[in-house]
């Protein structure tokens, strides 16, 4: 009896697990039919267009009708660039909603660049200036590539006024020479304000090339770039045909043995803030003494960077600027610092 018992049990069970499966399955069709359904009626077309291009309105799948265009474009916004893609090509109304989102692609550069949000206005779309900028381009790729070592990206900082502090020294220097050019500035102490400078975002790299001066068969000399440029210089039509270029405004010698190559570009408008004030005390964030390697300091409005050096004679420091046209007072539009052993 007890054996019976257990089988009708078992019995019992399974035909209530059946049923319960079969319920379930009934009501997942049934839901399945309501979302992948054909049947609802495409939207109408626009009220300013005609009966006939009405024909050539895109309908989307009624799934998507069901799913509001911004929750969408807030979960892009935590997305990668690659992820962004990868779910923009899923479907055409995911590259509609999604690749054609200005929205999304400017939360997510600022977001990677690290950059707090801003109003200002930009002359290209922020998909391209993404791109621009995590494409892996720098400066030396598209010109003097036979003199470019190797390269590594600092970071983003952003330009508040068109005014920019570039130096080699720290500390700076509490007091510079009033009514001199920027050349005889930078020839007496190695500083320079340099104004009409394009406000923005700016990304930071630090270069190594080889010496500009000598025969790459026969010197093995190396010089270190600070070079800083507006975020949208790739994309300008007078950088990509070359006819804007980098013109030296200026050099200094440091004809005594020096410790650190150091190169400092910094927005004069935020020179007291705390985050500047934190990239200009080298001690916080230089290397050891026995380190050789490069080390960078960046904050909202500001870069530099500092190599510890062997024993040396000084350094020839040399600056330059390109600006957005032929024009002595065009926009400076990328800055570098360079440095190399005398």
């Amino acid at each position: 009896m007890g054996k019976r018992k257990s089988r009708d049990d078992e019995s019992i069970c399974s035909r209530i697990g059946n049923t319960i499966c079969s319920e379930i399955r009934k009501r997942l069709r049934s839901y399945t039919r309501s979302i992948s359904s054909c049947t609802s009626p495409p939207p109408p077309p626009p009220p300013s267009q005609s009966r006939f291009s009405g024909l050539f309105y895109r309908r989307r799948p009624p799934y998507f009708n069901r799913l509001e265009e911004d929750i969408w474009t807030e979960i892009a916004k935590y997305l990668d660039g690659k992820s962004i893609v990868m779910l923009g090509s899923a479907c055409r109304w995911f590259r509609d909603v999604i690749l054609e989102e200005n929205s999304v692609w400017k939360y997510a550069c600022l977001r990677d660049l690290q950059i707090p949000p801003f109003r200002q206005q930009v002359s290209f779309k922020w998909i391209h200036l993404y791109v621009s900028a995590f494409d892996g381009s720098h400066s030396y790729l598209f010109r003097q590539q036979d003199k470019h070592i190797d390269w590594m990206r600092i970071g983003s900082f952003f330009f508040d006024s068109s005014i920019g502090l570039l130096t080699e020294k720290i500390p700076l220097l509490q007091r510079l020479p009033r009514g001199v050019s920027v050349e005889k500035m930078l020839q007496t102490t190695g500083t320079c304000i340099l104004d009409n400078i394009k406000t923005g975002i700016w990304i930071a790299d630090l270069q190594v090339v080889h010496c500009p001066v000598c025969n790459l068969a026969t010197c093995e000399g190396t010089m270190q770039t600070l070079d800083a440029r507006h975020i949208e210089l790739f994309l300008t039509e007078g950088y990509k045909n070359g006819s804007w270029d980098y013109k030296e405004i200026g050099s200094h010698q440091i004809r005594t043995p020096s410790d650190g190559a150091i190169g400092v570009i910094l927005d004069i408008k935020h020179l007291k803030d705390r985050a500047t004030t934190e990239v200009l005390d080298l001690k916080k964030w230089a290397a050891k003494p026995s380190d050789w390697h490069p080390r960078a300091r960046i904050s909202c409005h500001g870069v530099a960077v500092n190599t510890n050096l062997q024993e040396n004679d000084g350094l020839h420091v040399t600056y330059h600027a390109m600006r957005a046209g032929e024009a002595d007072d065009s926009e400076v539009v990328s800055i570098r610092i360079s440095q190399q052993l005398l």
